[in-house]
């Protein structure tokens, strides 16, 4: 059996880890052996090229998911975690207004206070504790965490956190997750590391505020379907194959100990909609009053899955699109999370000069050398000024370019690997697998938005008013997405950014019994549709991978 090496900087601090490993496995399954993380986002399909690690002895660098281990190497693993804490993870959420009702009462009495939950007694503690009366709202998001301290008396924000998803580094969207959780072991490895991240994130709420996690009683998480299956170390395996079983729907409580948090605080789930239409859309339904809208409303939340509800006069409908990782950009060359460095925004002036934004930049135009690679919406806005100057063409082929601007980008036009690419800067640069996963993802989401459009006989210019929801789709702009033609042109001057709806949701069941009703009746009525069992799907899906 191979003993082997691996070298860590993490936290800038060396660390050695000796693996005996046996014959014949992966580098990365050796690595997890020793404890050690490296980050996955394709599952280990060795498609992303993201795992790469450095073989000291030959200074090369290989695939962690792709190389077996050798006797005696070492392995030089690079800092995951240093790479996310300056990760940019959006906690802004709608406010709107309800009555405010918790679910959780206290009442002081002969010495003690009574804990009730929907007025059932949940337990007793020594004294008078009525003044501290607190919950956790929580979006569990396929990227990234967000947690919320609440006072439940008024519904005030006492602090707010912020974490990359730890499941993560195992698998970048559900469908690869919900593998690994099939694995041996993989199950617990991602419940595990959710709630080590989750008690993290409780430990910095409670500090900011200055108060004790005992005086949280109530806890809602709101996610997708399968982020809430990981959360409750339930098994999400019948997710996976037809006809997509969910082991839970949501609008109930469960336990969980290992949470720190009160003992005898219960976890509120949001009802779900569908196996893939999850308690996040729920939570956003009631976050932006869809269902009492008059008119026509499209609810879209942009990312790995792209889910989308359609609203008309009260009627609703909703379906999911697996749009993939590219608009995390994990599965692009040059591609990066929304961290320190990452181009955010792009466009392409009438003289052809490039101007960029970086993260972390705080507005400033910074230097071409400056950039380490592009995050999602620095992605589209680059696809979709390469769209409109001919850089890219109609079929997705990087082209050669007309106009005024036409030789300044055609410079920029230089082979990488035998296929063209355009370069932003010397090192960053879109290549032609990136443009098909661009319009790989685009046609996915704008599918569903015309198939939902066609079950309620409308067309795109029928709409009123198009939300866009989500960390990733707060930092969108309206006519990148119509430029790549995720968004139909029809819907210009429509579209506005909700935010992060499902914590808004989240926070507003926590400070309120009365919508945990209304959500759950709406939840039952919203009609479900499959865009896989829809006759027209796939032709749709190739007609709309063309700009």
């Amino acid at each position: 059996m191979p003993d082997i090496v691996f070298v860590s900087q993490a936290g800038g601090k060396e660390t050695r880890v000796s693996v005996h490993a046996e014959a014949g496995i992966s580098v990365l399954e050796a690595a997890r052996l020793g404890g050690l993380d490296i980050e996955t986002p394709c599952g280990g399909a060795g498609n992303c090229g993201k795992c790469g690690v450095r073989v000291e002895a030959s200074k090369e660098t290989v695939l962690a998911c792709r190389t077996e281990v050798s006797d005696g190497d070492v392995y030089l693993v690079p800092d995951y975690e240093a790479g996310n804490k300056s990760l940019r993870i959006l906690s802004e959420r709608l406010s709107f207004e309800y009555e405010k009702e918790p679910f959780i009462t206290k009442k002081y009495e002969d010495g003690k206070t009574y804990i009730y939950g929907g007025g059932r007694l949940l337990g007793s503690e020594a004294g008078d504790s009525t003044a501290f009366l607190y919950g956790l709202a929580v979006d569990i998001g396929t990227t990234t965490m967000v947690a919320e301290l609440i006072d439940i008396r008024d519904g005030g924000t006492l602090a707010t956190e912020s974490a990359l998803n730890p499941q993560t580094k195992y698998a970048q969207d559900v469908i690869g997750r919900i593998h690994f959780a099939g694995e041996k072991a993989g199950l617990a490895a991602l419940y595990g590391d959710f709630v080590d991240v989750l008690n993290g994130m409780i430990g910095a709420l409670v500090r900011k505020a200055g108060v004790e996690s005992k005086y949280i009683y109530e806890a809602v998480y709101s996610g997708n379907t399968t982020m809430l299956h990981l959360a409750c170390n339930i098994d999400p395996s019948s997710l996976g194959p037809y006809p997509y079983t969910p082991q839970i729907t949501g609008g109930f409580h469960t336990k969980d100990e290992a949470v720190n948090i009160s003992p005898f605080a219960p976890i509120y789930l949001p009802p779900i909609i569908s196996a893939w239409v999850g308690a996040d859309i729920t939570s956003g339904i009631l976050a932006t009053d869809l269902e009492r809208k008059d008119g026509i409303t499209l609810f879209v939340d942009i990312g790995t899955n792209g889910e989308m509800v359609l609203a008309k006069d009260g009627r609703l409908a909703a379906t999911s699109t697996a749009a993939g990782p590219a608009f995390e950009g994990m599965n692009i060359a040059c591609g990066m999370r929304a961290s320190t460095g990452a181009i955010e925004a792009f466009s392409i002036g009438e003289d052809g000069a490039l101007s960029f934004r970086l993260i972390g930049e705080d507005g400033a135009e910074p230097p071409e050398d400056g950039a380490a690679g592009i995050c999602g919406s620095g992605l589209l806005d680059i696809a979709g000024e390469l769209v409109r100057t001919g850089v890219i063409n109609k079929r997705g082929r990087l082209a050669s370019p007309e106009g005024a601007e036409a030789e300044k980008l055609a410079a920029r036009v230089r082979p990488v690997d035998e296929k063209p690419a355009f370069f932003i800067t010397d090192k960053v640069y879109i290549g032609q697998k990136d443009v098909r996963q661009i319009q790989l993802a685009k046609s996915a989401i704008r599918c569903g938005i015309e198939l939902l459009l066609a079950r309620f006989g409308n067309s795109a210019g029928d709409v009123d008013r198009v939300i866009i929801a989500g960390s990733f789709g707060y930092h969108l702009n309206e006519k990148s997405l119509i430029n790549i033609g995720l968004l139909p042109e029809q819907f210009a001057g429509k579209v506005s950014f909700a935010g992060n709806t499902s914590l808004g949701g989240a926070a507003a069941l926590l400070v309120s019994a009365p919508l945990r009703e209304r959500i759950k009746e709406t939840a039952a009525r919203v009609e479900k549709v499959e865009l896989a069992m829809d006759a027209g799907f796939e032709s749709a899906f190739i007609g709309y991978m063309g700009f």
